[in-house]
């Protein structure tokens, strides 16, 4: 069973850019599929990113695209989000998820969570 810890998160104008760090440990890290999810106070969780067990393929929700990217380095045990052009709407608590089954942006399809980094956006 993987154990995951998230970091990076902070408070940044808006226009700016955070990396996130997510670092897994127990198991085999590239038998996961890694995903990450936000969630925003009153909200439901939200898929944000996806990126398979080689890191080859990454999906992204339609309100990150072309601003997020989601990587991961096998031999480190860990996936990153570097997210740019930050706006208040993407203020949340970030959580990196695994599973071993697939792509899916279902948050309940995941077994593995971390326990969140927040992140803030100022206007």
């Amino acid at each position: 069973q993987v154990q995951l810890v998230e970091s990076g998160g902070g408070s940044v104008q808006a226009g700016g850019s955070l990396r996130l760090s997510c670092a897994a440990s127990g198991g085999t890290f590239s038998h996961y599929y890694m995903v990450w999810f936000r969630q925003a106070p009153g909200k439901e969780r939200e898929f944000v990113a996806f990126v398979n067990r080689s890191g080859g393929s990454t999906y992204y929700g339609d309100s990150v695209k072309g601003r997020f990217t989601a990587s991961r380095d096998n031999t480190k045990n860990a996936v990153y989000l570097q997210m740019n052009n930050l706006n208040p709407d993407d203020t949340a608590i970030y959580f990196c998820a695994a599973d071993e089954s697939g792509f899916s942006h279902r948050a309940e399809d995941y077994q593995y969570w971390g326990q969140g980094t927040q992140v803030t956006v100022s206007s």
